[in-house]
């Protein structure tokens, strides 16, 4: 059975389904006052992989991603600016309900876009925490006749210290670093103390306690609760959301149900661009716009993503993403190449090879460990003692896990133009100089280099071309 590292229990814990048979998968998605910057998109492809290796090892997933579409303020926290407003100044979008939900159905198509872009699998639900208000006061309610909330001149409050259990997930440190982070309001009774409601006398929806919003955290518990039950499997996120997002999530869940929220509670690190974390907030991001615009296929940025773990920050650069690119075009190579060797008995008949296949899954139930998966599928391709067909088969097997689309090209003869990729450019463009000036050395050297990268260099009358092995 799968095992992951659990950041409740601080070790690595079995998956021990609620129901036979069947997975119940929440993660935390997008913000949608804007694109989602590659280092979202990380998240998106890790935890699409989980859902996957899950499906690939018999069970059947529900995976639910929501949307936050208001109350996510910038801080985090409780103060400050709400990101959608932020977006609709942006859009110059009118500061209405209306104008919200404009702006986050924009954006939302585009995250499904870029998902799919990526290939991600769409999610079991998509639920829009705007859709849901309701639910999310319903739930404070349940805490407010619990004894849990109080109010101030802002809104109602969550009171900590009335949950003795309160920083299971996240040791809590009363240092100026948290207590900066959650914010310090006069009125608050302790500064771990967080919004449950949000007044707000211009715009929201009307509840028992006032006009307003419900805040941040209230939102993931009351849907991930109405799609997966008080308890579920998995709860997935980002690590930035373990010390407030996931820990409220926690208290104000568990104080109104008496139930764990979820068994297993899995974090994804940073993704990093010039060794910072990847932020909208500090400019130090790029979209996956900006890979395809680069002449790379969408699919190159996932192989990179499975080059790391989960649980390890990643450094990217458009070196590393080139390199992937090359590396993925080499795997779809070998795919075809594998294809044109089998006979038509081998298509029906021949079988995924059992060793690679068990070794294969017992790395993605082993803490999703997609680089030794990865690493398992280039060692299966070297192995002489296998037939084409079952490298093939093994390989398209796999590929559902790894969701690298590796039977796209149907024939190798189908020409790769330079603008795919621009290290291959980079090498067709000195190649060409090469020749012109008669260097013939470099150019046998370039096309070795390029041979070893799975492509043939063509010399004809229009110019170089370049096709599979």
């Amino acid at each position: 059975m799968p095992q992951y590292y659990n950041t409740l229990t601080k070790q690595m814990d079995t998956l021990k389904p609620l129901r036979a048979g069947v997975v119940g998968i929440y993660s935390c998605g997008p913000t949608v006052y804007g694109p989602q910057h590659i280092g979202n998109l990380r998240s998106a492809v890790i935890w699409d992989v989980l859902r996957r290796s899950l499906e690939f090892q018999g069970y059947t997933v529900h995976h639910v991603i929501n949307v936050t579409d208001f109350g996510h303020l910038v801080s985090d926290a409780d103060d400050g600016e709400d990101k959608m407003a932020k977006g609709l100044r942006t859009e110059g979008l009118p500061w209405t309900l209306g104008g919200m939900k404009q702006l986050a159905q924009k954006y939302t198509d585009k995250y499904l876009a870029d998902r799919h872009a990526l290939h991600a699998l769409r999610p079991y639900r998509l639920p829009f925490a705007s859709d849901h208000i309701q639910e999310q006061i319903d739930l404070i309610r349940i805490l407010e006749a619990k004894g849990f909330t109080y109010t101030t001149s802002d809104g109602v409050y969550f009171s900590t210290e009335k949950d003795p259990g309160y920083g299971r997930l996240h040791v809590c440190h009363h240092d100026q670093e948290n207590e900066s982070r959650i914010g310090i309001s006069s009125e608050k009774k302790h500064p771990f103390d967080f919004a449950l409601w949000k007044f707000n006398d211009e715009l929201g929806w009307m509840s028992p306690w006032g006009q307003g919003f419900p805040g941040w955290h209230i939102e993931c518990s009351a849907m991930s609760m109405k799609y997966l039950g008080d308890t579920f499997d998995i709860h997935t996120g980002g690590i930035e959301h373990i010390d407030i997002h996931h820990e409220n999530e926690i208290a104000q869940s568990q104080n109104a149900t008496g139930k764990p929220l979820a068994h297993i509670w899995m974090h994804n690190d940073h993704l990093l661009m010039n060794n910072e974390k990847v932020a909208k907030s500090s400019g130090n991001n790029a979209y996956l716009d900006d890979v395809i615009e680069r002449g790379y296929d969408p699919l190159a940025l996932r192989y990179l993503f499975l080059q790391a773990h989960y649980r390890s920050s990643q450094n990217f650069t458009w070196e590393s993403l080139g390199a992937s690119a090359t590396a993925l075009k080499r795997l779809r190579a070998h795919a075809h190449q594998l294809r044109e060797h089998m006979s038509w008995f081998d298509t029906f008949f021949a079988q995924k090879n059992q060793s690679y296949t068990k070794r294969f899954t017992d790395a993605i139930a082993d803490d999703l460990d997609t680089p030794k998966a990865l690493a398992l599928i280039w060692e299966m391709l070297k192995d002489d003692t296998l037939s084409p067909a079952q490298k093939f088969k093994t390989l398209m097997h796999c590929d559902h896990v790894l969701g690298l689309d590796l039977g796209r090209i149907e024939k190798s003869s189908v020409p790769h133009t330079a603008a795919q990729d621009p290290r291959v450019a980079e090498l067709l463009n000195e190649r060409a100089r090469a020749r012109t000036d008669k260097d013939w050395v470099t150019s046998d050297r370039i096309r070795d280099e390029l041979k070893e990268m799975g492509l043939m260099v063509h010399d004809t009358d229009a110019g170089q071309t370049i096709s599979p092995l």
